[in-house]
């Protein structure tokens, strides 16, 4: 039975660390792609040339199923932002909307180059919709914000053009060439992003690119980014814009994260269902060594279900020592391994392992084990309670 108790305890410590793991990771990896890409983005418009579907679930709300995407047809960016960005205003889930304008070129410090992808912004709407103003390691946000002609370079590409604040480097492309004054080297922990983008002025991007308007794209900004795929769907269908949430645009990471928590949580709760079946063998052995013992308290009054109850309560006390004992030791090791140092450089960046404080891994690894030993006790209990006691007494006679 000890041993039983410690299968638990364990199983539900382990389940508890391994999904506050996973989670963790997967947490930490939504907030960084929130804070580099923004919740939703809304680029080219489009016409539709299938129809729209909507359809209203069971509780009233409507959700909206687009087939346009395909068959339509696209005009590059957005023509008349300051018009969409008017209308977006009146969602007000939105919290912030920053106008982009995206185009590739080439850098060059005088002795070495490097193609970038440049997103020209305004600071005081970009940092509305993300975590930029975090994310400058070096230098200062409104430095780059005060001077038109300043850049923000990716961490990846200043090491590898050994590039420092207030150089000089030159942004070159099919058009035009501009001079830029380095203001900052900002860190998504993104590899992709932090090795090819740059920030500039919306302004110099617009001169640069030779676009004077259109072909801009939204980034936005929502107060509950969980919404995000609801929200964009109706802003597809009011706008007539290519609108994408963070969960499409990122749905292989998130699947990736979450076949990791399934396959964590089946593994882990195979330790449960071995305590389960410890639980089982010890109630199965303890009916048939205290089978004379049943039939002389059913002899004495004992109903079947007072002899049943009898095992199940010690599968009860069971199951309540294992599950404060387990939930205690999984607080303890999550907290302990958070500490542990963890140096990941990739689709984020983090020093340590990142854990996600959450009640309902508790709860679900309670459940599991209740579920486990309450089948396990029940199954004993139930052939305990059909013993039938004049039969057991005779033949011990």
């Amino acid at each position: 039975m000890s041993m039983s108790l410690l299968g638990i305890i364990l199983g539900i410590a382990f389940f508890i660390v391994t999904q506050a793991q996973t989670s963790g990771f997967e947490t930490f990896f939504i907030q960084t792609i929130l804070g580099s890409n923004g919740a939703i983005r809304v680029s080219d418009r489009f016409q539709d040339t299938t129809g729209t579907v909507s359809q209203v679930s069971e509780d009233g709300s409507t959700k909206f199923i687009f087939n346009s995407r395909e068959g339509a047809r696209y005009s590059v960016g957005i023509q008349n932002p300051d018009l969409l960005k008017e209308g977006i205003s009146f969602f007000n889930s939105v919290t912030g909307v920053s106008e982009t304008l995206e185009g590739n070129g080439v850098i060059e410090t005088g002795s070495r180059s490097q193609s970038v992808e440049f997103l020209g912004i305004r600071t005081e709407d970009h940092v509305l919709v993300s975590d930029l103003e975090n994310q400058v390691i070096i230098g200062e946000i409104g430095d780059f914000s005060s001077d038109k002609m300043s850049v923000l370079v990716g961490s990846r590409i200043a090491q590898r053009l050994n590039i420092k604040i207030a150089d000089r480097l030159y942004l070159k492309g099919a058009l035009r060439s501009i001079p830029l004054r380095v203001g900052g080297i900002f860190e998504t922990g993104v590899s992709q992003i932090d090795k090819r983008r740059i920030y500039i002025n919306l302004q110099t991007a617009r001169a640069f690119t030779g676009k004077k308007s259109g072909g801009s794209v939204f980034q936005i900004a929502i107060k509950d980014p969980d919404q995000a795929t609801q929200i964009s769907a109706q802003m597809q269908e009011t706008f007539g814009h290519r609108v994408v949430s963070w969960q499409e645009r990122e749905k292989v990471w998130l699947e990736v994260f979450r076949a990791l928590r399934i396959s964590s949580a089946i593994t882990v709760s195979s330790i449960l269902l071995l305590s389960g079946l410890g639980i089982f063998n010890v109630f199965a052995i303890m009916v048939i060594e205290k089978t004379r013992d049943i039939a002389i308290l059913r002899s004495i009054g004992f109903t079947p279900s007072d002899v049943s109850a009898i095992f199940l309560w010690q599968g009860v006390i069971v199951l309540a020592a294992g599950i404060t004992l387990g939930c205690l030791v999984g607080y303890l090791c999550t907290h302990g391994i958070s500490r542990i140092p963890l140096r990941i450089r990739g689709i984020f960046t983090t020093d340590n392992f990142v854990v996600n404080w959450d009640l309902n891994h508790y709860l679900w690894a309670s459940v599991i084990a209740a579920v486990f030993v309450s089948i396990a006790s029940w199954i004993p209990a139930r052939r305990a309670s059909r013993i039938d006691p004049a039969k057991i007494l005779r033949e011990a006679n």
